[in-house]
């Protein structure tokens, strides 16, 4: 059988692949489907350092190739994370990964202050947050404010840290090198691209917050693009996320140099499309003569 683990940040997963957060909750209903341990990782619901109750609805449409969401980090907060789905969570036998969100830099490090004493095993930053302070601009749009925001919870975070980047910026690979140059130990991309749907009839947007995040099938070659161009630029592990669907996009984001993957909104119409993926990459491995995942990452041969 083709060797699919692999090591990021120290962290040794041992598939590539790992449930988006935001779209696999801290698991529990996906653990009435299948063992749980059958997954790399779970990316947890993002999580704040309070109780959110999210944005009002409607706060979820489908779109052509995918969906909007606003969901505005609906949880219950980093204390219940900890007291309440933890202990189950790390029972499953897999790797578990702290999504956190904030709206102020104290917030982050409050957060992930708590979380070095518990059994996660590496804290994923979502940085496409509006930052309060600023004016509600968000932290992952500028190279300045990716550092400022990796640095500071750099320094008291005890754990494996990954940045999850934003698509919406100018050059995402600069955003990547910001997090490296702060203390990142691996960056997560792509987040969801900002789009819009209206109702004719009404005149009014579709989602109540005007805007959401598009994710789904027709972000995948954006996101393949970002993760080529950031995997070139950075020496830490990328994990390439952006409308996975099957084994094939799977090995596509291998390729462009992401050295694991998440999957996200397949998961909504497909449950099991986790494990499709992970035994369809081990097939496709097989049948190309690929022992070890490595020989795949960043094996794509431009023109």
């Amino acid at each position: 059988m083709p060797d699919l683990t692999v090591k990021i940040a120290g962290v040794e997963f041992k598939n590539p692949v790992i449930a988006a957060s935001g779209t696999f909750g801290f698991g529990r209903e996906y653990g009435q489907l299948y063992p749980l341990s059958e997954l790399g990782g779970i990316s947890c619901k993002g999580t704040t350092l309070h109780k959110r109750s999210g944005n009002p609805p409607p706060r979820v449409t489908e779109t052509p190739a995918g969906m909007l969401n606003a969901v505005g980090l609906q949880n219950p907060g980093v204390e219940h994370f900890i007291q309440e789905d933890l202990p189950w969570l790390s029972q499953q036998g897999t790797r578990i990964i702290a999504n956190l969100a904030g709206s102020a830099v104290e917030d982050y490090c409050a957060a992930a202050e708590k979380l070095n004493d518990t059994p996660i095993d590496m804290v994923e930053l979502n940085i496409s947050c509006p930052n309060v302070k600023e004016g509600g601009v968000q932290f992952g749009v500028t190279a300045q404010g990716v550092e400022g925001i990796t640095k500071a919870v750099r320094k008291v975070c005890g754990k494996p840290l990954m940045v999850k980047l934003s698509p919406n910026v100018t050059d995402i690979s600069e955003m990547a090198l910001a997090a490296e140059s702060a203390g990142a130990d691996a960056v997560s991309l792509i987040n969801t691209l900002t789009g819009m749907r209206i109702d004719i009839r009404t005149r009014r947007p579709i989602i109540r917050n005007n805007t959401g995040g598009l994710s789904g099938p027709a972000v995948l070659p954006v996101a393949v693009r970002m993760v080529w161009q950031t995997a070139q630029k950075v020496k830490i592990p990328v994990v390439g996320l952006g409308g996975i669907s099957t084994a094939e996009d799977a090995v596509e984001m291998l390729l462009a140099g992401a050295s694991a993957i998440q999957v996200g909104t397949a998961i909504f119409t497909d449950p099991y499309a986790p494990l499709k993926i992970r035994d369809g990459l081990a097939a496709f491995m097989e049948e190309t003569g690929v022992k070890s995942l490595s020989e795949l990452v960043g094996g794509v041969r431009p023109w």
